[in-house]
């Protein structure tokens, strides 16, 4: 089975197009940005793709089966709704939605629809989040205790609508982590904002933090924390993951690039107190093989050597946010032609979404404890 599906927004989400247009269960791609010049860019490299002249061209288009949202974040609700009320398929890059009232508009849409909805979030397919996905399955971890997600990035001189944003409406890439490693949904958060910016980015958003710092509690017991800054704060770029296990922990390098940690616990020695610890840095492998042939090489990018491909797959760095891209459109691909649930899906989506919306909401109440709803 094949399907056609529209990329919207070519900025970004124009490092989709090729894995789009090589995977084996896409017929045609359909393209559309508000630069008319970026779509003609893309259709010189993709030949058979279709350019729109319109998002609302998309739309009526009855040939389209999916569409893939790569657009602002005040725009990913109302666009999504729209998707899905056309009868189509929706993925959309993170966040979900940026308000509790249009997480609960989009469930409607999904629900009503029974269209396949997909928060196209990149941590939870790079290398890292795989390897340590592995570790806990084998057992290699023990038991979890804790869990620290964190996302450090400045965001000077970026599109407007970024001014002063609040830093947990951003938050998943700290967040979803956590979640799929816990093994459970978050239910309740506390959080403290912190720190003070200039006056011109309190405007927008009526934000006054650069940095907030949530606590969250998992239905299972487990405990996370998250730290997300955006403005003012002098800190390398990371979007990092820490868990910490009975046995083994996992932390990631100082910044996003850098090899992660792995601490592992001795068994204890007679009349010494305290276990030993041993602590190396490793290189992450490339979980490749779960993708189709046509994919494999879009997880190191330039780094692909098609004279020995084999052996460059291996190379435990490279493309689209640490390998991830080709597989969240090979997840989102498959969920519709096997018509089974997307991974990331509503319910999963919109806890990862609630959770950083609620951090905000206690922040400016002083770190107020807040129940999350359930979607």
């Amino acid at each position: 089975m094949q399907i056609n599906v529209a990329l919207v927004g070519l900025g970004f989400g124009g490092s989709f197009a090729e894995i789009y247009d090589q995977h084996p269960n896409v017929n045609t791609v359909g393209l559309y940005d508000l630069d008319e010049r970026l779509s003609a860019s893309f259709k010189e490299k993709l030949p058979s793709a279709k350019v729109y002249g319109s998002f609302e061209e998309i739309l009526s288009d009855p040939a389209i089966d999916a569409v893939h949202l790569v657009t602002p974040i005040p725009l990913h609700a109302q666009q999504t709704v729209r998707v899905l009320e056309a009868g189509k398929h929706c993925a959309c890059t993170v966040p979900m939605a940026t308000s509790l009232e249009e997480i609960e508009h989009i469930a409607a849409a999904v629900h009503k629809s029974g269209r396949k909805y997909m928060m196209m979030e990149t941590t939870l397919y790079t290398y890292q989040f795989l390897y340590v996905s592995e570790l806990i399955r084998s057992g290699q971890l023990g038991r979890i205790q804790f869990l620290r997600g964190s996302h450090y990035q400045d965001m000077s001189n970026w599109p407007d609508y970024w001014a002063g944003l609040p830093p947990m409406h951003y938050g998943t890439h700290a967040i979803a982590p956590l979640v799929v490693l816990a093994g459970s949904r978050i239910k309740r958060v506390v959080c403290f904002g912190s720190g003070s910016m200039e006056q011109s980015l309190m405007e927008r958003y009526e934000n006054p933090f650069p940095v907030e710092s949530a606590l969250f509690e998992f239905e299972n017991g487990l405990k996370a924390e998250a730290t997300r800054s955006l403005f003012e704060t002098a800190r390398v770029y990371q979007e990092g993951m820490f868990v910490y296990g009975s046995e083994m922990s996992f932390e990631w390098g100082h910044s996003d690039d850098d090899d992660p940690y792995i601490t592992k616990q001795l068994p204890a020695e007679d009349g010494r107190r305290g276990r030993r610890t041993v602590c190396e840095i490793i290189k992450v492998p490339n979980p490749y093989h779960s993708l189709p042939t046509e994919l494999q090489h879009f997880t190191v990018g330039g780094r692909y050597d098609p004279q020995n491909p084999q052996e460059s797959l291996k190379v435990g760095a490279g493309a689209g946010h640490h390998g991830s891209h080709p597989h969240l459109v090979h997840q989102f691909v498959q969920s519709i032609v096997e018509d089974t649930p997307p991974p990331i899906g509503l319910s999963l989506a919109a806890n990862i979404t609630a959770a950083g919306i609620c951090a905000h909401l206690s922040a400016m109440q002083g770190g107020l404890s807040l129940e999350l709803p359930e979607f």
